[in-house]
């Protein structure tokens, strides 16, 4: 165990800021439905991932940076998630009574208290936050009454290390919060823009959008330029200018255009689908991140997808390997019966191909 829990500081303390490129948006459908999706990013190779079913009364220990030796906790509600590394640290994940969180790289701008192993029992490692919020409380103010009993710390013993991490809390009726610490310290946002990426914190973001209050949908019409008429090369001129590089602050200004000029479907699905579709926009190509010829051999350092639907309590996902959507429905699922269980996300590394009988 102890080796375990070297490796995984060893990988989350030299991982460079592009290869943890999340991307999140959240999007409502006119029947009232609210999603919240995001991308996530690993371009230094395959990144193990799985969904977990956590059943409720399942006892949970928080891993510290000596072992499975911290906060223990009981679920109060059935959770189903999408975990990295392992199925303990999930990444994205919904509870049985709508609430959703994930978690978002948040390198240099957040810094956690420093361990304590004589504070053990109240220590939770930040990649098991997600699971402790979503096991035990059904709101954003339940969590917010409840943080200052635990002490939020990484898995390595350096506070304010490189592995630091934000969350995205979202509730069905569609508020959404972001939770940053730093020194210690938490902080909660209510997010206005419904997106979230990574550093630095989420007020620089805000502050940053007032760059491009140029930025309008649709065309702009020809002016003069002295004697010259300047008009578009075709449509969309409105957005000439949005940034376009895979940056944090880049993508943070990309995905706020692009869902605050996102037409509202009228159902659920369609507002699933839409999400998809515009996160289409942010999957990384694995070669743009490292030097030529040093590429590793994964199909794009986007390595996962998700959309989840608080409202009818729904998690869909694809994935590097496989473009298919899949749905993980919660109501189907017995968390009084259920086993703590976890599965690959790909059960085949094989994409899917359905060739027409053309005749």
């Amino acid at each position: 165990m102890k080796y375990l829990i070297i490796s995984l500081s060893v990988i989350l303390l030299n991982l460079p800021s592009s290869l943890n490129a999340c991307t999140g948006l959240s999007l409502k459908a006119k029947d009232g439905a609210y999603v919240q999706a995001r991308t996530i990013e690993w371009g230094s190779s395959d990144l193990p991932s799985e969904y977990v079913i956590i059943p409720r009364g399942q006892q949970i220990t928080s891993y510290t940076p000596t072992g499975v030796n911290g906060a223990v906790f009981q679920t109060k509600y059935g959770v189903v998630g999408l975990a990295i590394m392992r199925k303990e640290f999930i990444a994205e994940g919904l509870n049985e009574a709508g609430l959703s969180a994930g978690l978002f790289y948040f390198p240099r701008y957040g810094s956690y208290v420093s361990y304590n192993p004589a504070e053990n029992q109240r220590s939770v490692n930040d990649l098991q936050l997600v699971t402790w919020m979503l096991s035990q409380f059904s709101t954003i103010d339940e969590i917010k009454a409840a943080l200052p009993s635990i002490r939020i710390i990484g898995i390595d013993q350096t506070a304010g290390s490189t592995s630091t991490v934000h969350w995205r809390i979202g509730e069905p009726s569609g508020r959404q919060v972001v939770l940053e610490i730093v020194d210690g310290i938490p902080h909660f946002y209510e997010n206005p823009v419904g997106v979230l990426t990574n550093a630095p914190g989420f007020e620089w973001h805000l502050t940053n959008l007032n760059n491009y209050v140029n930025l309008t949908p649709g065309g702009v019409a020809p002016h003069a330029l002295s004697d010259l008429t300047l008009a578009p090369f075709g449509s969309g001129a409105g957005f000439l200018g949005i940034p376009g590089d895979i940056t944090p602050p880049s993508r943070f200004v990309r995905i706020a255009f692009y869902r605050a000029t996102a037409p509202q479907r009228p159902t659920a699905l369609e507002t699933i689908l839409e999400c998809f579709h515009i996160l289409n926009n942010f999957d990384i190509p694995i070669g743009i991140e490292h030097p030529l010829g040093q590429s590793p051999d994964i199909p794009s350092a986007t390595q996962w997808t998700s959309a989840t639907d608080l409202t009818n309590r729904k998690i869909y996902y694809k994935t590097a390997y496989n473009s298919t959507i899949r749905c993980i429905d919660l109501q189907t699922i017995d968390f009084a019966a259920s086993p703590y269980q976890s599965f690959p996300l790909d059960a085949t590394r094989q994409q899917p191909i359905e060739y027409l009988n053309i005749k």
